[in-house]
C-alpha cells in the first residue's frame, strides 16, 4: 500500500459524553503530524473536529479544513489551521474532501459523520475512488454499526 500523504477525518462537531473520544481525537491529530500526514477535515473549531485539528497543528502538522459557508457564518470555522476552503454546501464539502485525501477514517460522531462515512464507502463500492476507508472504533463506539452492516450484507 502506498504511503498516505493526506487523510480525511470524519468525526463529531461535539465531543460527546465519553472523555476517551477527546483523547482519541487528540492522539489521532498528533500522530498524523508526527507521521507527516496532512489532516483533511470538516473545518470546525468545535467538538472532536476541533480537538484533532488543534492537536495536529500543535504538533507541527498540516491541517486543511473544508466547511460550508453556512457553518462558517455560524462561527464554527477554525481560524488557526493551515488552509481553509469555504464551499457552498455539504455536497461540495464532501466532494472536495474526497479530492484532497488519500484515505478516510471515522472517529465517533453523529449523523454528519455517518453521512460522510457512508458516502465514502458508497463511492468506493461504485468505483469513484480506490482509497481506503476505515473506522477508529474508540471504546466500542462502532460495534453496533459494524453489526448492522454485517446484517445488511447477509
Amino acid at each position: 500500500m502506498k504511503k498516505l500523504d493526506s487523510l480525511c477525518l470524519y468525526c463529531g462537531s461535539s465531543s460527546g459524553t465519553n472523555p476517551v473520544y477527546k483523547t482519541a481525537a487528540h492522539d489521532f491529530g498528533k500522530t498524523l503530524a508526527e507521521l507527516n500526514i496532512r489532516l483533511v477535515y470538516g473545518g470546525g473549531s468545535v467538538g472532536l473536529m476541533g480537538v484533532a485539528a488543534d492537536a495536529c497543528m500543535a504538533a507541527g502538522g498540516d491541517v486543511v479544513g473544508v466547511i460550508p459557508q453556512l457553518l462558517m457564518d455560524k462561527e464554527v470555522g477554525h481560524r488557526g489551521i493551515t488552509q481553509m476552503h469555504v464551499v457552498a454546501n455539504m455536497h461540495e464539502r464532501k466532494a472536495l474532501m474526497t479530492e484532497l485525501s488519500d484515505g478516510f477514517i471515522a472517529l465517533p460522531g453523529g449523523y454528519g459523520t455517518l453521512d460522510e462515512l457512508f458516502e465514502a464507502l458508497t463511492w468506493l463500492q461504485l468505483g469513484y475512488h480506490q482509497k481506503p476507508v476505515g473506522l477508529l472504533n474508540v471504546d466500542g463506539f462502532f460495534y453496533h454499526l459494524v453489526s448492522f452492516v454485517d446484517h445488511s450484507r447477509d
